[in-house]
């Protein structure tokens, strides 16, 4: 059977001189395991279209183990990453939490929304990578159910204060005082850093990216949201660490 769908190359892997095994978040039907045949050749259609972070119109056939991708046009390649090695690694990372996180099988139109947005922002440079990070990395672990309750403080239901704690392991957000009287330990935020935290759970997606933050909250912000998502996965990435060690040296 063969069909037709858009989909984002997350991964790739050579198999043998000339073909190519690519992991791809689809439109239609989630993340699928697809075999590329003569795909490594630059001179094949399917080259680009199969290479990594293209974004593709792509055609499988679905034998009956195994998936195979017969045309792919590449529609964006996302170029200007190609010359940033910090934006390409938390591009990476961003990778790797789709292949973990998105479904197998089932539509997954959002989280490819999501993430082709937040490549966009990175390679065109509309947003501060960190911004792009802490958005993506929220916005996809409430989508994959675990949404932080983030309305007010858990103690007293006070809405705002100076400063709140955000408690990764439970998703719940604590003012000093409470946190202090309950021995609360978590990731301490300004009110600022607490209203954009708020946002890039809540925020409609179209506004979801449309935030301003001083350089430095998005430092602690940006902690925060990596804690949470580990947390909720129970899951190291290997490509956060590596993009944490670019941005450090």
């Amino acid at each position: 059977m063969k069909f037709k769908t858009k989909g984002l190359i997350l991964r790739q892997q050579n198999i043998g001189e000339r073909d190519k095994l690519v992991w791809v978040l689809t439109q239609s039907h989630g993340i699928l395991r697809a075999f590329a045949r003569g795909a490594k050749n630059i001179k094949s259609p399917k080259c680009a279209g199969t290479g990594l972070l293209s974004y593709s119109d792509l055609t499988f056939f679905e034998g009956r183990d195994s998936y195979s991708i017969d045309e792919a046009v590449s529609l964006n390649q996302f170029v200007g990453l190609r010359s940033d090695i910090e934006n390409m690694s938390l591009a990476q990372y961003f990778c790797e939490l789709c292949l973990h996180l998105c479904p197998t099988g089932q539509e997954a139109g959002d989280q490819l929304r999501l993430i082709l947005n937040s490549l966009y922002l990175l390679s065109e440079h509309k947003r501060p990578a960190r911004q792009v990070k802490v958005c993506f990395e929220m916005r996809l672990i409430s989508m994959t159910g675990y949404l932080p309750d983030l309305v007010m403080c858990a103690g007293c239901g006070a809405y705002e204060t100076p400063e709140m704690v955000f408690v990764p392991h439970t998703g719940k957000l604590w003012c000093s005082s409470c946190a202090e009287k309950n021995g609360v330990q978590g990731c301490r935020l300004p009110a600022a850093a607490v209203t954009a935290l708020r946002h890039t759970v809540y925020a409609d997606f179209e506004k979801l990216f449309s935030f301003e933050l001083k350089e430095e909250l998005l430092d602690p912000l940006s902690l925060a949201s990596e804690r949470y998502l580990a947390c909720m996965t129970q899951k190291d990435y290997p490509t956060l660490q590596f993009y944490k060690q670019i941005i450090n040296n």
